[in-house]
């Protein structure tokens, strides 16, 4: 939750529609069809997109990421790939704030990075590639195919189901779809037409798109370390195919041997030093979860998660759920001078009908606790039954908004009750005082292996697979003097 986010209510959030990189086809799909010769595709023109300006629901969920550098260099590859695409128009390409390992496409036209997608290219070939194919599903319409078919994937925004309330089908399936944004899934055609397209934008302004391939090594290898229960991962939703890194170094040897040029770039020194400083993993100044407790160090508060329950923290929310789907709990900020108004404009946001409200105390805070239904809008909707406690915590006021089917309700609320009793000020230094990791570049001082180059920069070695797989290499891999690698810490 980022501090500026968070105080005032986004009553008109909606589910955005979001492309992935790799899409959701099987590793059995993809490897049931090996295209015997790849082909660089030909789009037919058509009206240009206008998505400059990134989307405000995926700010809400993901917050943006203040780096200059690398806001420039998105903007400049994607200026550069637009202008050489198969269907100019006026696209946006955004750094988000988030440590998952991701990047997707939104069907108005914008492309979004996430810093930690950021953190494990290697070079700009390894970006640039990735950036094509983003820029590939909007100039071949993927999503707008997709919207109309209205195929949306298993995972969605809980915030938006919450504000508004058409979106739940049912009480259990929102909350089963608890880890992130919704996003379109694209078969196995869309996915190699992407691929294709992303070797030859990359080929076009003068890329090594071989370097692509190498990066889906990359990812194979992080969802592999992370394990079932890791940190979300770029293929742990959207698997890659079996032959992929063969079909791209196909692809891409044929777009260098037709592209009329002597060198194509990699640039690996020049991306290493733009991502130095950069933030790795999550971010504890913006909260994070310790022993069943939520802290938050920058707003200075704390407050205990169901047991069990599944988490997730953006820069306007902390959601919550139940884990077989049967109850949320949300806490954000909600907008007012007063309690009555917070809470006034909290019923309405949420479709809250007969609400009973009652003024009263949390843990010493004034509070404002009420409880009603939330109207379905449809004969395939279930209602949910709500119980929303508002805090006032000096000059902000905050609400824990907690939503389960009538018939389980009465089971859920005294969760939704002990968390808000739990809600007090932050005053543990060490919680206080939580700074995130950040990626620096070292330089090697001599002949070694990486896994030397680590324990020369203060590594633990508990942690050396996971660093050799954000440097794309392996511990045994030699490094000439005067290499560059990367290193986390403090």
């Amino acid at each position: 939750m980022n501090s500026s986010l968070l105080r005032g209510l986004r009553a008109g959030a909606v589910v955005c529609l979001l492309a992935p990189l790799a899409g959701s086809s099987s590793v059995t799909d993809w490897a049931a069809r090996r295209p015997t010769a790849p082909a660089m595709p030909a789009m037919p023109a058509a009206r240009p997109l206008q998505g400059a300006k990134p989307d405000p629901a995926v700010i809400a969920q993901f917050g943006l990421y203040n780096d200059t550098k690398l806001q420039s260099l998105i903007t400049a590859r994607g200026k550069a790939m637009t202008a050489i695409s198969d269907r100019p128009g006026d696209y946006g390409f955004t750094v988000v704030d988030s440590p998952v390992i991701n990047a997707f496409a939104t069907p108005d036209g914008h492309v979004y990075f996430t810093r930690g997608i950021m953190a494990y290219f290697n070079n700009e070939a390894q970006f640039s590639g990735v950036l094509g194919h983003e820029l590939g599903h909007i100039t071949a319409r993927h999503g707008q195919k997709q919207q109309t078919r209205s195929t949306i994937a298993g995972i969605g925004m809980i915030l938006g189901s919450v504000l508004a309330p058409r979106v739940m089908q049912s009480v259990g399936g929102v909350a089963q779809q608890v880890v992130g944004l919704g996003m379109l899934k694209y078969g196995r055609d869309d996915e190699n037409e992407s691929d294709a397209l992303g070797v030859k934008y990359s080929t076009k302004i003068g890329y090594d798109a071989s370097y692509m391939a190498d990066f889906f090594q990359t990812l194979q290898r992080t969802e592999a370390q992370s394990g079932a229960g890791g940190i979300p991962t770029f293929l742990s939703t959207h698997p890659n195919s079996a032959d992929r890194y063969t079909r791209v170094k196909q692809l891409a040897a044929q777009a260098k041997q037709s592209g009329g040029r002597s060198s194509y770039m990699v640039n690996r020194d020049t991306y290493l030093r733009q991502i130095e400083g950069l933030t790795f993993g999550e971010d504890p100044r913006q909260g994070f979860v310790e022993s069943g407790v939520f802290y938050h160090p920058d707003l200075k508060f704390r407050f205990p998660i169901p047991s069990g329950w599944k988490s997730q923290n953006s820069p306007d929310k902390f959601q919550m759920a139940e884990p077989n789907g049967k109850a949320l709990l949300v806490f954000l900020g909600a907008s007012g001078s007063s309690l009555d108004e917070a809470a006034t404009g909290l019923a309405k946001a949420i479709g809250v009908t007969n609400a009973q409200a009652q003024k009263t105390t949390i843990n010493g805070f004034p509070a404002l606790v009420f409880e009603g239904d939330q109207a379905a809008q449809d004969q395939q909707s279930t209602p949910a039954h709500v119980l929303a406690q508002l805090i006032q915590d000096g000059n902000s006021i905050f609400a824990f908004v907690g939503l389960a089917a009538p018939a389980s309700f009465s089971a859920y609320a005294p969760q939704f009750q002990r968390a808000a009793q739990g809600y007090a000020r932050l005053t543990e230094a060490s919680k206080l005082n939580r700074q995130p990791e950040h990626v620096h570049i070292r330089t090697a001082t001599g002949t070694q292996t990486l896994s030397s180059a680590f324990a020369s920069a203060g590594i633990p070695s508990s942690r050396y697979e996971e660093m050799a797989i954000l440097n794309g290499m392996k511990t045994t891999d030699r490094l000439a003097k005067g290499t560059l690698y990367k290193v986390v810490g403090k």
